[in-house]
């Protein structure tokens, strides 16, 4: 698989008034200086470099990639992110990590482990009583509780007390420029290696129910019922694609992370000049609805 993501270049302008050398002797070329240097930041700040990227199985040198997409979704929570790194990085049979196709030798800026995006599945179920995954249940358990019905509640609850009918977390997570067409094989990869997984008997392999908490924006200043959301036209997901999950999930809830975030990704951030505050959404979709969500992708992702 492959895809490519725009990097911006930053060029750090000099102040003319704080420059030692700065006189006023001179002051109209002064001002064509400052203009000059003004347009040329201009450009640096606004330049776009294309990155080749392509899918990788998963090793050790992504801890550190991984953990820090990791900590952009859970923010201050208290979610052992180190933890849950290393459960990933341990279950190399299922989930795949997205690099740069190719680092060129004389670069100094890029590091060639660096960790664009990754993608896995982790089996609540069969994980239960590890602390990271119990501190996940008990974080989407609380907000639930604030945020939807007590029957929505109390539904979540009892699906994830069921061991019968396993529940698995599903993690995507990649940086905001990485476009969404890299999810179509992205999951297409992550089902057939749950497939596999199944067939040899391995962790994450068999999944009743698929558990997904989403970043997501509201436009700043809209109301939020106190229960049971506010229409889903007013989310914007920041992976696009995961709007097809919301579709056909059966429990689905927002609870906001302005407290937590700097930007919306991270917190302060717009969209066409609209300020948007930052939410996670979670959702819970029926593993046999994943053909009908594929289709979609399919359609609207295809290259």
């Amino acid at each position: 698989m492959a895809s490519s993501a725009k990097r911006r270049a930053v060029g750090l302008g000099e102040n003319p008034e704080e420059t030692e050398d700065s006189s006023d002797e001179n002051p109209e070329d002064d001002d064509d200086s400052e203009e000059e240097n003004s347009e040329a930041s201009d450009e640096d700040i606004n330049e776009e470099v294309d990155v080749q990227l392509e899918g990788h199985n998963i090793s050790d040198n992504d801890f550190n990639g991984i953990q820090k997409l990791l900590q952009q979704l859970f923010l201050k929570a208290h979610v052992d992110t180190s933890e849950m790194a290393d459960i990933i990085i341990q279950q190399k049979h299922v989930g795949t990590v997205v690099k740069q196709a190719e680092v060129p030798e004389d670069s100094d800026d890029d590091d060639p482990d660096e960790v664009f995006g990754f993608i896995t599945m982790l089996n609540l179920t069969e994980r239960k009583g590890v602390q990271c995954v119990e501190q996940v249940k008990e974080l989407i358990m609380d907000h639930c509780e604030k945020n939807a019905a007590h029957s929505v509640t109390e539904q979540l609850e009892k699906i994830l007390g069921d061991a019968n009918k396993p529940v698995g977390l599903l993690l995507s997570e990649r940086f905001v420029n990485v476009p969404p067409q890299i999810a179509l094989p992205l999951y297409k990869h992550l089902l057939e290696e749950m497939v596999e997984a199944q067939k040899t008997n391995k962790p994450s392999g068999k999944c009743h129910y698929c558990l997904m908490i989403c970043k997501t924006c509201k436009e700043a200043g809209k109301k939020i019922p106190a229960r049971g959301g506010a229409p889903e036209e007013e989310y914007m997901f920041v992976n696009a694609e995961e709007e097809f999950f919301y579709e056909q999930a059966i429990i689905k809830f927002h609870y906001s992370v302005q407290e937590e975030a700097d930007s919306c990704l991270s917190g302060r951030w717009s969209y066409d000049d609209v300020p948007m505050k930052p939410f996670r959404t979670v959702m819970l979709i029926p593993a046999d609805r994943m053909p009908v969500i594929m289709d979609k992708l399919k359609e609207h992702l295809a290259l």
